[in-house]
């Protein structure tokens, strides 16, 4: 099932394109991951979806109907721009963004204690919100975003301020999120997070959708063609291989020669005596994925 569609979406400011003919699919219960530089169109879009701003032409559809306002109590969305009432204690903070979504003040009391215990910050319900750390804030606009169990979430870069070990457990909730059928946008820089989280990718850059797909086939698609080996001993040169470099003992990275299937690549080795343990294609990251594409729309 197709949870979001973005069809045919622009957006211009005066003389500025934010976005151009934006087409594309979130499919549901899937970690969906938004990238591009400053400036892309990425918080257009978001806002768009959340009826913040309204686009030029094009059509945003949710749960299989064209946006309508009431749609936006099954969305949670996290803005790039924090705030919380700094006055105000969590526990009442928590309680009515999750009123705003329509829990009673009892379940919306309730979920927010539940969702502290999950952050690990049980002892703050009754601080004012001044006192917290950034770091503490941020879990707070988190749990606050999350505990109406939005269907569909948008998260702007959830894990700003963040240490590693918080880091990793806001990540392993999106994947308890994923797990129940939940949908989440996450729109980040982090691309070490993408390739750890995310099921699908889009790019874009300057407005205009620049890639789209599962993580995976995106790093074939940009990768060269390359391969990483492990064998016993030294490798054989064969024709198919156009240069072999050895990282540490054992451990190669094969280009491969223009047109040469790796499977032939291996079947040749192997044929010359090789003794391989590991044999597999050398997937780019996405972060120079990221940096090719944008790199590459500035030439």
């Amino acid at each position: 099932m197709i949870i979001l569609s973005f069809d045919h979406l622009s957006k211009r400011y005066g003389q500025t394109t934010a976005l151009d003919d934006v087409s594309f699919d979130v499919p549901n219960g899937e970690i969906f991951g938004l990238l591009g530089p400053n400036g892309a169109g990425k918080s257009t879009l978001i806002r768009i979806l959340m009826d913040i701003i309204r686009a030029d032409s094009g059509e945003v559809r949710v749960f299989g109907e064209s946006r309508r306002r009431d749609h936006l109590d099954r969305l949670g969305y996290l803005p790039e721009e924090r705030g919380l009432y700094t006055k105000q204690t969590v526990i009442d903070v928590m309680m009515y963004f999750g009123s705003l979504k329509g829990l009673d003040r009892a379940d919306a009391r309730r979920r927010a204690l539940e969702w502290l215990e999950k952050l690990e910050l049980p002892q703050v319900a009754t601080w004012k919100i001044d006192r917290l750390s950034k770091g503490m804030g941020q879990k707070v606009q988190i749990a606050s975003v999350l505990l109406s169990d939005p269907e569909l979430c948008v998260l702007d870069e959830p894990t700003t301020g963040l240490d590693p070990v918080n880091v990793r457990l806001v990540q392993d909730l999106l994947i308890e999120r994923r797990s129940h059928g939940r949908t989440t946008i996450l729109s980040t820089h982090h691309m070490n997070q993408v390739e750890t989280l995310c099921d699908r990718v889009a790019l874009i850059n300057k407005g205009r959708l620049m890639v789209y797909g599962e993580v995976d086939e995106v790093r074939r698609r940009y990768s060269l063609p390359e391969v990483f080996v492990r064998a016993h001993g030294p490798l054989p040169p064969v024709p198919q291989v156009a240069s072999a470099t050895e990282s540490e003992a054992g451990t190669w990275r094969l280009r491969l020669a223009d047109g040469a299937p790796p499977a032939d690549v291996l079947t040749a080795l192997v044929s010359r005596g090789a003794v391989i343990d590991r044999f597999e294609p050398a997937l780019a990251p996405m972060e120079d994925i990221f940096l090719r594409v944008v790199g590459e729309a500035h030439v």
